[in-house]
C-alpha cells in the first residue's frame, strides 16, 4: 500500500511528535524540521507575491508551536494543531501587512483570502465559512468554493463551470469582498 503526502505528512509527524512529548530531543528536532518544510509550502502558496516573508512566518510559527507545545492535546491529530497556528499566524501577517499595503493587492490575493485558508483546519470556522458562503449569490459562491476551497486553479475551474476566467476572477474577487465586510459587520 503506497500512502500519498497527506498521509505519509501525518503519520511521521505523529510518530515523532509522540516521542518529542515523552522527551525525545532527536524526536523533537525532527519533527520540528518536519513541520518547518511542510510549513514553508503551506506559506508560500499563500503568499505568492510575498514569498520573501515565508521564512519569517515558518519561524514565527516554530516559535508558537515550541512555547504551546503543553496546550498540545493528544487525542487530536498534531498536524490540525499545527495548522492551526499557522493559520493564527497567516492572520496576524495579513492585519499587518493589510494595514500597509491595502492599496497594493492584487485582484487574485485579498486579505479575504484568509475566510476561508485552511478551513477544515477547524470545524467551527468551517461552519461558520459554510453560513457566510451560503449567502453570496450562487456564481460567487462556486467560484470562490472551486478555486480558495477546493484548489482548482482558475482554468480548471473555468472549462468546469464554463464562465471565462476573468468573469471567474471577478465573481472570485466580488464575492470574497462581501464576505469580508459581513465579518467585519459581525464584529
Amino acid at each position: 500500500m503506497v500512502m500519498d503526502q497527506p498521509d505519509r505528512f501525518a503519520t511521521e509527524l505523529s510518530a515523532l511528535w509522540g516521542l518529542a512529548q515523552t522527551g525525545d530531543e532527536a524526536a523533537y528536532a525532527k519533527a520540528l524540521h518536519l513541520i518547518a518544510s511542510r510549513l514553508r509550502g503551506y506559506f508560500t502558496r499563500r503568499l505568492s507575491s510575498l514569498s520573501g516573508e515565508t521564512e519569517d512566518l515558518v519561524q514565527e510559527t516554530l516559535i508558537a508551536v515550541h512555547t504551546k507545545r503543553g496546550t498540545y492535546d493528544p487525542a487530536l491529530p498534531v498536524e490540525n494543531w499545527v495548522f492551526a497556528i499557522a493559520s493564527y499566524k497567516l492572520v496576524d501577517f495579513w492585519r499587518r501587512h493589510g494595514r500597509r499595503e491595502a492599496l497594493h493587492q492584487p485582484l487574485d490575493l485579498t486579505d479575504e483570502d484568509l475566510l476561508i485558508a485552511e478551513t477544515n483546519e477547524d470545524a467551527f470556522a468551517e461552519q461558520d465559512v459554510n453560513v457566510l458562503l451560503n449567502t453570496l449569490p450562487t456564481q460567487q459562491r462556486r467560484a470562490i468554493e472551486l478555486t480558495r476551497i477546493q484548489g482548482l486553479s482558475m482554468a480548471e475551474a473555468s472549462n468546469q463551470t464554463g464562465i471565462s476566467v476573468s468573469a471567474l476572477k471577478v465573481h472570485v474577487h466580488r464575492g470574497l469582498k462581501r464576505l469580508a465586510s459581513l465579518v467585519r459587520l459581525s464584529k
